[in-house]
């Protein structure tokens, strides 16, 4: 028998809820700060009563989201831009998978891109961890967010994961919306870019019917995303520091916050949105006779090789190899100017870093594999 799920506890708002609930939000003390942070320019008097005025989740993502967000890349970056959007019907749903850089701005410049050329926002899958009071919960979800429930025991996350599957279906299938994914669980801190294969497996239960036929139904699009800077990488340098000194070292809230924070305000250079070729065009050349567990393998290798080849490479990246592989292989990239600059960079995040026993040539070559793997991602799979 058919199992019938309950989307409540992890669907995005219907728009008759914006209104409902945005009374009980605007009361939230936090919400002043919220509003000085997205809109500085408005008195708080004045946000509250537009905000107030939003009447539904496009509305609440159309008129302050991405003009907050179009206003912040204009102030953090050198450039935002998308290509590919030729590749994508308004028509469609699509499933967008990508690389995992930033905890907030992947899916939020993908979004406030979408709408900008004209196309309908993607709803997007955010981690339960981050939604840490009620009130954010439901921005959220106003801002067409479904949850993934995180820190679960065994049997219940797969029940989750069942759930979260079946969402997606419905969402892309009945609702007519394209959904927004990660790659993988919690960002790549070393920029390796790697398909988990549980998210694959997640992805295809709700399908109904064999694996590979899930997977073609979701209609899924990779989307590649590059980041000349990234403003975390002297926090994710440390944790790497933290973690191989401590087996049993484990973030806090806090610390998710501070990343949060870094990552929308941080300098970022240019930024790059790429929408790949479908994964259905690449599916079609997958042998016929592969087991379950082969399939799925070759399913998230077929991903990363999307996403790997339509990187675009900055002067940075080839700087990084060169550095960290002591070498001139790709020194027509770049001239000695952009190197010293580069290298002063790589100076200064090290500097931001504060440890008790801290090791400066381990963290110097973890910032330099942050910026160097993407290059080795990308000749790997352009030479396929």
């Amino acid at each position: 028998m058919k199992q019938r799920f309950d989307f409540e506890e992890i669907r995005p708002l219907y728009d008759e809820e914006v209104p409902e609930l945005m009374p009980s939000i605007l009361k939230e003390e936090a919400i002043e700060g919220f509003a000085k942070f997205i809109a500085p320019e408005m008195p708080y008097e004045e946000f509250k009563t537009f905000v107030s005025s939003l009447k539904t989740k496009s509305e609440f993502q159309s008129k302050l989201i991405a003009p907050f967000l179009l206003k912040l890349a204009a102030k953090t970056a050198d450039s935002l831009d998308i290509t590919g959007l030729d590749k994508i019907s308004k028509e469609l749903s699509y499933t967008f998978i990508s690389n995992h850089r930033d905890i907030i701005l992947d899916a939020a410049f993908l979004n406030t891109l979408l709408i900008d050329a004209g196309y309908e926002s993607a709803e997007v899958a955010i981690g339960d961890n981050l939604l840490i009071y009620p009130w954010i919960r439901n921005l959220a979800r106003m801002n067409k967010s479904f949850i993934v429930k995180r820190d679960m025991p065994v049997r219940q996350l797969f029940e989750a994961s069942r759930r979260l599957s079946s969402y997606i279906n419905f969402a892309l299938k009945i609702k007519g919306q394209s959904v927004w994914i990660a790659q993988r669980e919690g960002r790549s801190k070393d920029s390796t870019d790697r398909t988990q294969e549980s998210v694959v497996k997640m992805l295809a239960m709700g399908g109904g019917k064999d694996l590979l036929s899930s997977v073609y139904s979701l209609n899924i699009m990779p989307v590649s995303i590059s980041y000349e800077y990234d403003p975390c990488d002297f926090l994710k340098a440390k944790e790497f520091q933290q973690k191989r000194d401590d087996v049993n070292f484990k973030k806090d809230k806090r610390s998710d916050l501070v990343n949060m924070y870094t990552g929308m305000m941080g300098y970022k250079g240019r930024i790059h949105f790429e929408i790949t070729s479908a994964l259905n065009e690449e599916l079609d050349k997958l042998p016929k006779d592969l087991d379950k567990c082969s399939l799925v393998t070759a399913i998230a290798g077929k991903i990363d090789t999307l996403i790997h080849r339509n990187m675009r490479m900055y002067e940075n990246n080839y700087i990084a190899y060169d550095l960290l592989n002591g070498t001139h292989q790709y020194s027509e990239h770049y001239d000695e100017a952009k190197k010293a600059k580069f290298e002063a960079y790589i100076s200064e995040q090290l500097d931001k870093i504060e440890l008790e026993n801290k090791d400066e040539e381990y963290l110097r070559i973890k910032l330099l594999e942050m910026y160097a793997n993407p290059l080795v991602n990308f000749i790997k799979a352009t030479a396929v």
